[in-house]
């Protein structure tokens, strides 16, 4: 059995399968999901569970090189950009909410989350850890 917070045996599968730059996109029970791209989807009831627990679950497993976020997040600014507010500024990369979505289809796959909040997304690149 694992030893780490992570249980979901499908992201954790996917988490374990990245390399380096692929995307894993977290997303508000809201943002579609391109054909073709894995969707594991989380979502319960609306806020079950949040963004903010699985993007910290995620990390506490992902090796993270940088992130997107559409602009739209931090003009709306929704409960989870605290949590983004916790990741280093200089790893961060903005775009338009439109291509975000664009960018989604070279996903790996997309969590979908219970988080009811718009624009409550981000696209966590991954790194190395050597």
């Amino acid at each position: 059995m694992k030893k780490t917070a992570l249980l979901n045996v499908a992201l954790s599968r996917t988490i374990a399968g990245l390399g380096h730059g692929d995307i894993l996109v977290i997303g508000d029970a809201g943002l579609p999901v391109p054909p073709g791209v894995e969707l594991i989807d989380l979502a319960l009831t609306p806020g079950i569970p949040d963004f903010a627990s699985v993007l910290r679950t995620v990390l506490s497993e992902m090796q993270l090189e940088r992130y997107v976020l559409a602009e739209e997040m931090l003009d709306v600014a929704p409960p989870a950009l605290a949590e983004v507010a916790k990741l280093p500024l200089d790893r961060r990369q903005l775009v338009s909410h439109d291509e975000f979505k664009v960018l989604s289809r070279q996903a790996k796959a997309v969590v979908r989350t219970g988080e009811c909040k718009p624009y409550s997304n981000i696209a966590l690149v991954a790194g190395v850890t050597f």
